[in-house]
């Protein structure tokens, strides 16, 4: 439950610095308030806070200086709403792609080899879930995180769970509404199936050929979204 609250804050924030940003007019090169001015201002943690400014940093909305502070890097990158141009968007979806390419590979393959029979239980639970909201038409997003998370401590590698943990903020936008459709990803669901097949049966070759496919689906979607 901790983990769901943590997600809103960040995604809190990082509206309500764009919204700052928008009612005081600022321009590229404006410089926000410091880090201990805005913990203040939104009543957050300074690890929350944090992590919505590397979000918004990816997003090219503003610029982190070591030393010297926040800038605003482009306001032309909001809509009225305060969200972020679907071109903007895409940029960033298809360069976390690559990221999530190289690491949740990685952990796929270490989960092929590693995973246990009480860990593939869990998975088969999570995707039996997945079905059944699939089925009634309801928001898969949620569970669909939920198995990438189950597959990620499988690999059973402290290290790497910790590097994807620390990007979850920017990663979380595959499933948070992305391109301003929930149901962009719904044609990846059946991968999640193929892949599972292979980790279950320490079979990296074909878990990773079809890790491949999930993401080469994602990739397709995002390039053809409008």
């Amino acid at each position: 439950m901790g983990k769901i609250q943590k997600i809103l804050v960040h995604e809190q924030v990082s509206q309500e610095i764009q919204n700052f940003i928008q009612e005081h007019e600022l321009s590229e090169g404006d410089k926000l308030p410091s880090v201990e001015e805005m913990t203040n201002m939104f009543g957050v943690g300074r690890s929350s806070l944090r992590e919505a400014l590397r979000y918004l940093e990816a997003m090219d909305i503003i610029e982190v200086h070591n030393g010297k502070g926040i800038f605003v890097k482009d306001v032309n990158t909001f809509r009225f709403s305060g969200k972020v141009k679907i071109e903007r968007e895409r940029n960033f979806l298809l360069n976390i792609l690559e990221v999530r390419r190289a690491l949740e590979g990685q952990a796929v393959a270490l989960a092929s080899v590693r995973i246990t029979s009480k860990q593939i239980k869990e998975v088969e639970e999570c995707l039996e879930e997945y079905r059944i909201l699939k089925e009634a038409n309801k928001d898969t997003s949620k569970v669909d995180l939920t198995f990438h998370r189950h597959i990620i401590k499988a690999a059973k590698n402290p290290i790497l769970e910790t590097v994807l943990d620390s990007i979850s903020g920017l990663i979380e936008k595959f499933f948070n509404d992305p391109l301003g459709d929930k149901a962009l990803f719904d044609e990846t669901y059946p991968f999640h199936h193929t892949m599972f097949t292979g980790i279950a049966a320490h079979d990296t070759t074909v878990a990773m050929e079809e890790f491949n496919k999930l993401m080469d689906c994602i990739e397709a979607k995002i390039k053809s979204a409008k």
